[in-house]
């Protein structure tokens, strides 16, 4: 006669052990990849029908003084930076918490929040990538022939740099480690560019879950996605019942889902697609008006940059 037993998840851990997630590091073009583990594969959540306003946030941003990009330091205070020279902290009330003025020539064209709390931000015209900490501000970069606009903290601490040629004949991605150059992405499998060479308008930048580069590429109305190593993955250009021509992104941003969140200005909405480049939605039902800048916080609540209005948009997608 059988008699089943009652088995113990500790007994069979001891005779036979157990899996762990774990990461692989492979070489490519002199470049050591960081493979994510299997936990890092995205679990879909979801999108909300009617994505909602939680929070509007006044600023000191407005028309004359048009505000671009916007960063979350936490779930509960946002740095900015518009046309002037002065970086400015918000509270979720709109309460200014910190303003910091960069010197002449250094006004800031992007910023972006570190994995240690602290900004850094582009200076286009002064050649250079800065950091802030508490409100001293120290020149973490100095370029010879390049002017960086987009920038962005990557999971492992580095900060990618967008930047052109001071003849505006070239644009790359450059990868930076301790502020040491790692990595250059310019060019695709056959050579050719992978982004536009116009300066006309910045690129923005975001790293997402899975470890793919996302360049926002206003000049050649495209959405470029490379994969950590630099090799294409695949080019956006806007939702197929779009014309081409009305698709002119600006701030790009990721979720924890590894989704990818786009601002398209010109038609006042937010382009949402998986990581594989599958447009999703669009948040079109939220009043936008001019959106610019776009960051996420730890729970994935959407924050956008109105550059006209001078307000950020909290909100709730999922």
């Amino acid at each position: 006669e059988f008699s089943p037993q009652v088995l113990q998840l500790e007994q069979l851990q001891k005779q036979f052990g157990s899996l762990s997630a774990f990461s692989i590091g492979i070489e490519e073009h002199g470049y050591t990849l960081e493979l994510p583990s299997a936990e890092s594969s995205p679990v879909h959540k979801p999108i909300n029908d009617e994505p909602r306003i939680i929070t509007v946030i006044k600023t000191d941003y407005g028309a004359k003084n048009k505000l671009y990009s916007v960063s979350c330091l936490n779930n509960k205070e946002i740095w900015t930076h518009g046309h002037d020279k002065i970086l400015r902290l918000y509270s979720m009330y709109g309460t200014l918490f910190k303003s910091i003025k960069t010197k002449p020539g250094n006004r800031p064209q992007d910023i972006a929040v570190t994995g240690e709390g602290d900004l850094a931000y582009t200076a286009y015209w002064d050649n250079t990538v800065n950091i802030v900490k508490n409100t001293q501000t120290q020149t973490a970069i100095r370029l010879q022939g390049w002017k960086p606009h987009g920038i962005c903290s990557t999971s492992s601490g580095d900060l990618l740099v967008a930047m052109d040629s001071v003849e505006d004949t070239e644009t790359k991605v450059v990868r930076y480690t301790d502020f040491t150059e790692k990595q250059t992405i310019q060019f695709n499998d056959k050579g050719q560019p992978l982004f536009s060479t116009s300066n006309r308008y910045y690129k923005h930048i975001s790293e997402n879950r899975n470890l793919d580069i996302c360049v926002s590429d206003r000049d050649a109305r495209a959405v470029v996605v490379v994969n950590q190593a630099g090799n294409l993955r695949f080019t956006y250009t806007g939702y197929p019942s779009a014309t081409k021509e009305s698709f002119r992104p600006v701030g790009i941003t990721t979720d924890s889902h590894g989704q990818i969140l786009i601002a398209d200005r010109e038609n006042n909405r937010i382009h949402i697609l998986d990581q594989d480049g599958q447009f999703l939605r669009y948040i079109d039902d939220c009043g936008l008006d001019g959106p610019y800048g776009l960051c996420v916080d730890s729970r994935n609540n959407l924050f956008v940059s109105e550059s006209d209005t001078g307000k950020v948009k909290k909100i709730g997608y999922m």
